[in-house]
């Protein structure tokens, strides 16, 4: 591989503490006394937290995507990386995958998730300025943007608006040795993977209004 494309790789994985409420125990002998006890609710801190305004990253790929949803995908849960992006005025948390599936002509491939949480007038913003090819669409009912750069042969990026921000969907090809896939063949597969991973989102964002 060149070290282009060896720089597809990132990071190491991080580890999750779960936190668990634990109901009062203590027996009475006053049964018509007793009143249901309303569970404790908790809010997960995500792993990393900016020092702005800006909503909590209520969604994060490496704890929130389920093993069985990568695989259906065509990745392996097990190849899981760090690719969290650390910044003082927005939070982006992240993890990267090895696909698994055989494509013709495609020696490799892999998937970054990364979840934001800049607005959606931001990420339009940033698009401009990359320079970006971008094909607007729909992912779940929600505003989506397919882009690629010549600039950035065997990429394909996908952003979606989510209720906290952007979900950021980077999808890496390999070919051969000697010459690049053509560029039809860089997003093949993505939009499919989005639709796997935002019907996830649309479970925890219920769970968190």
């Amino acid at each position: 591989m060149t070290a282009f494309r060896s720089a597809a790789a990132a990071g190491a994985l991080l580890a999750l503490a779960s936190l668990i409420g634990c109901a009062d125990s203590t027996a009475t002998t006053d049964t018509a006394s007793k009143t249901p006890s309303t569970p404790a609710t908790t809010t997960r801190v995500p792993r990393l937290v900016d020092e702005s305004d800006r909503p909590l990253v209520a969604f994060d790929p490496c704890l929130d995507i389920p093993d069985d949803v990568l695989i259906s995908a065509g990745y392996d849960p097990r190849s899981e990386n760090n690719a969290d992006f650390a910044a003082t005025h927005y939070t982006m948390l992240g993890c990267s995958y090895d696909g698994t599936v055989k494509r013709p002509g495609v020696a490799a491939y892999g998937l970054t998730v990364r979840s934001a949480n800049f607005d959606w007038a931001i990420e339009l913003q940033k698009t401009a300025d990359n320079g970006d090819n971008v094909v607007p669409t729909e992912i779940a009912g929600r505003r989506a943007l397919l882009k690629t750069n010549t600039s950035y042969p065997e990429s394909c990026h996908m952003s979606v608006e989510t209720s906290y921000g952007v979900m950021l969907f980077g999808q890496v090809v390999f070919g051969s040795e000697v010459e690049y896939l053509p560029e039809s063949q860089w997003c093949v597969g993505l939009a499919h993977t989005a639709e796997r991973i935002v019907a996830v989102l649309d479970d925890v964002e219920s769970r968190t209004r």
